[in-house]
């Protein structure tokens, strides 16, 4: 018998269909700032009104590009742990602060306010929140929490919606590895420190949140355990997506002699386990 795979059907639905089709370019993204090249990459989970946690996150990065569904590295893979922590296995949706990957991490910043970034994300929040099961909103960082804050404060019947929900800002998934290296702290340290953040949510957001599974929101430990990354569920990706793009191994990563041909080249690899044909 052949087996039965399950995947994302993409934005078939109102008012998704609409938005992928009004997304917005480089009128509003400025290519110095954004790899516009690569196109957008709009979400990953349910679009038809079973999520019941609304996942914020940054831009798009490597695997994104290639996968077309946000947060599938290393740092979705934390991101499910943390949601398998609550109980719940798939009625979630994430969306990013930027439709298109930031280039260079200070410009991610100056435009979170932009008007043509900000109207299309709010009607993405929209889309999401409004009248929907949500009933928590996990802000990944700095710029997710602000991104929400102008979505909660730009009209009456947004900050009504905002009152409803409980709102965990966490440190960024990937907080450790930057923290370290702009700070010079050994990356142990930084690591830890995002736990403890992490873990000092999970008891509100345990509470917040309707389980699909039994949740099992004990806190963190110091540093990254196995049980801690969690693989991207086959239904969240487009059909046909191969296996190992689900997978913790790291596969696709940016190569060049400079920063313009770093910027234009993603090599991908599938990773040894993977492999069925005979090494060369």
């Amino acid at each position: 018998m052949v087996a039965a795979h399950r995947s994302c059907p993409g934005y078939v639905d109102e008012p998704f269909a609409t938005l992928v089709a009004q997304y917005p370019g480089p009128e509003a993204y400025p290519p110095a700032d954004f790899r516009v090249e690569w196109g957008p990459v709009f979400h990953r989970g349910r679009l038809d009104g079973s999520a019941r946690v609304l996942v914020i996150g940054q831009d798009p990065a490597t695997h994104e590009a290639i996968s077309r569904r946000i947060l599938v590295g290393e740092a979705g893979q934390r991101v499910q742990g943390l949601l398998a922590r609550l109980g719940i296995t798939s009625s979630y949706v994430m969306l990013n602060v930027y439709l298109y990957s930031v280039f260079g991490q200070a410009a991610g910043y100056r435009h979170v306010k932009d008007a043509g970034v900000v109207d299309y994300r709010h009607r993405w929040i929209d889309a999401v929140l409004l009248e929907s099961e949500v009933t928590a909103v996990i802000a990944l960082g700095t710029l997710a929490k602000r991104a929400f804050g102008l979505w909660e404060d730009s009209s009456p019947e947004r900050t009504a919606r905002a009152a409803e929900l409980h709102i965990a800002a966490v440190r960024h998934p990937t907080y450790a590895e930057g923290s370290a290296m702009a700070s010079g702290q050994p990356l142990e340290d930084t690591t830890a420190a995002q736990l403890a953040d992490w873990s000092a949510q999970l008891p509100a957001l345990s509470a917040a949140v309707r389980p699909e599974v039994t949740p099992n929101p004990k806190p963190y430990g110091t540093s990254w355990a196995e049980q801690d990354l969690v693989a991207i569920p086959e239904q969240d990706l487009p059909p046909g997506t191969p296996e190992w793009w689900r997978a913790v191994d790291a596969w696709a990563v940016r190569q060049g002699a400079d920063a313009e041909e770093k910027r234009a080249t993603i090599k991908v690899t599938v990773p040894k386990g993977a492999r069925t044909w005979p090494p060369l």
